[in-house]
């Protein structure tokens, strides 16, 4: 009944690109892990133009540069590092991921839909939780940086599989993520930027 309503695949479709893009805002390699897990195995189709995502060498990168990611991210002073460049980085994987969606559609309305959907919601969350911890570094001294951490990679991994298994739901708390990460990202930002422009006393 549902396959009736009109763009209905491509409806399913935006739901599933704004999910990766969103789970690559919280880490860029660990939803491109995902995928290509779920792809090599057969969990979920590839088009021909992706099937690169489903091969063994991206497999075994992407798991690699998974591991590498989550843990660089409870080094100090490394984590910052890691935040300067993770923006363009979420906006390429995401742009990607989303893209991977939608190759039914002609080369440029296909990838910038990405670009504009899948790489600006990657790009949103991830500057946003680099304000907050940007901020957790300021307020704590980098003591609350592992709960950003570990929130940001169970973030990814949630949204990753439940933009496979439940679209909607995943389309649904990307909207929410959005919304969270954008007022909380805006106010960390401020409150560092606050810190830094306070006077010190001596």
């Amino acid at each position: 009944m549902l396959d009736s309503i009109p763009y209905f695949s491509y409806i399913i479709s935006a739901f599933i690109g704004i999910g990766l893009a969103a789970a690559t805002g919280f880490r860029v390699f660990l939803p491109m892990f995902i995928v290509s897990l779920a792809s090599y195995v057969n969990w979920i189709p590839m088009n021909e133009h992706f099937e690169w995502l489903a091969g063994l060498p991206t497999l075994i990168t992407t798991g690699i540069a998974t591991v590498a990611e989550i843990l660089a991210y409870y080094i100090p002073f490394i984590d910052h590092l890691l935040d300067t460049v993770s923006i363009p980085m979420a906006t390429v994987a995401g742009s990607i991921l989303f893209a991977s969606q939608f190759t039914e559609l002609g080369t440029f309305p296909q990838w910038a839909l990405a670009l504009i959907a899948g790489g600006g919601t990657a790009a949103t969350i991830s500057s946003g939780f680099a304000g907050i911890r940007a901020a957790s570094t300021a307020t704590t001294g980098g003591l609350g940086n592992s709960v950003v951490g570990t929130t940001e990679t169970a973030g990814a991994g949630l949204m990753s599989v439940l933009a496979m298994a439940a679209p909607v739901i995943a389309a649904i708390f990307a909207v929410i993520t959005l919304i969270l990460v954008i007022v909380f990202g805006r106010k960390a930002w401020k409150k560092l930027r606050g810190s830094k422009n306070a006077p010190h006393d001596g």
